[in-house]
């Protein structure tokens, strides 16, 4: 009992709290207790989200094909529209060296009963006249192409040749996209026989053969004498009308799926008048299916349109575009001996159909959100 005593007995320091959590009497060398931080982020918090434009871009610039594709056409717009800046000629500027080239003809004269002799002698007849010398000239340090029949520079023709090819496939895809956009939702929101109907014009449309009806139609422009810069404008309009089909198809086919989901019921509930709920809420969701479809369509017109103006019934002769350049092949003295007239354009064109469709696959992988590499 004695021993508990002593051992309570021993000095002991007793320490109080204060309300603020501070310590009296406590000794200097003693840590003061610090409280606990408070868990402002948490895991997710920290963790960068991407947007889903974010993802597309990331999944587009995976695809090498895309990368490659893309500066193919980054390049052929730059060559087309900043090129032209630094040319010193234009689109129909021609070549106006020329030499005088002296032609000796040969003529052997004799006696006849007006003039009795009975030698012969040869009488050399000289004749002078003006040759342009930038005819199909070879390349050259003025001419890096060379120049065509014209004597018109093949590098600068391409150039703008390129603006055309390139403006006019541009605005037939947009043409096209806004018809198939306006029927195709039609079609898809209203359903029942408004579809049915839509549907059977888009299978005839379907069921025309485009390339033979396109030559018909520029005969018969041809015979009536149609200006040939306005002719251009009829083909435009005639490749929109055979081309909205596919487009209208796609967004009728993905409204179908959309009008019956949640934000379309609400939508409805709230009294939304028919143009808003189809061009508001309905066609935005299928932007992604728009985008790969017209980069898609942009080689197919450009093809299309390279062909017409090769068979002469696109753009006119006098404007360079690079179907028309390779039209010159006809010739089979050019297809032999002047490849450069021909090459270069045809070589413009195979780079702009693989690179819109590259770009055209790798936006459909990006856009696919069930793409996992």
């Amino acid at each position: 009992m004695d021993e508990l005593n002593k051992e309570s007995s021993v000095e002991e320091e007793v320490y109080t709290l204060q309300v603020d959590g501070t310590l009296e009497n406590k000794p200097d060398d003693m840590p003061t207790p610090q409280p606990e931080e408070e868990e402002h982020e948490s895991i997710a918090d920290s963790v960068r989200s991407l947007t889903p434009m974010q993802l597309v871009l990331k999944r587009f610039f995976r695809s090498k094909l895309s990368i490659v594709g893309l500066a193919m056409i980054v390049f052929l717009f730059l060559f087309c529209w900043i090129g032209p800046l630094f040319s010193p000629y234009d689109e129909n500027t021609m070549d106006q060296q020329t030499n005088t080239v002296a032609t000796v003809t040969s003529i052997s004269v004799t006696g006849n009963s007006e003039y009795p002799y009975d030698e012969s002698f040869t009488v050399y007849k000289v004749e002078y006249s003006t040759v342009q010398l930038g005819t199909n000239a070879p390349p050259s340090a003025s001419h890096w192409l060379g120049t065509d029949s014209e004597s018109r520079d093949i590098l600068t023709r391409i150039m703008y040749g390129g603006r055309l090819s390139l403006t006019l496939s541009l605005i037939v895809v947009i043409l096209e996209t806004v018809l198939g956009v306006i029927f195709g939702g039609i079609a898809g929101y209203f359903g029942k026989w408004v579809d049915t109907l839509i549907m059977r014009i888009i299978d005839i449309f379907n069921c025309i053969p485009s390339l033979p009806l396109l030559l018909i139609i520029g005969s018969v422009l041809q015979g009536l004498d149609v200006d040939p810069n306005v002719q251009i404008y009829y083909m435009m309009t005639f490749l929109t009308l055979l081309g909205w089909t596919g487009i209208a198809r796609i967004v009728r086919g993905q409204i179908l799926t959309l009008r019956e989901q949640e934000f379309m019921v609400s939508a409805t509930a709230r009294g939304l008048s028919t143009p808003r709920k189809i061009f508001r809420h309905l066609v935005p969701n299928v932007i992604p299916q728009l985008i790969v479809s017209m980069t898609l369509g942009l080689g197919s017109v450009i093809l299309m349109e390279a062909s017409l103006s090769y068979m002469g019934l696109g753009v006119p002769l006098t404007s360079a575009s690079w179907g028309g350049m390779i039209n010159a092949v006809q010739d089979p003295l050019i297809l032999i001996n002047y490849p450069n007239l021909w090459v270069p354009p045809g070589i413009c064109i195979v780079l702009a159909i693989l690179g819109f469709n590259f770009i055209g696959d790798g936006l459909r992988d990006a856009f696919d959100p069930k793409a996992r590499r």
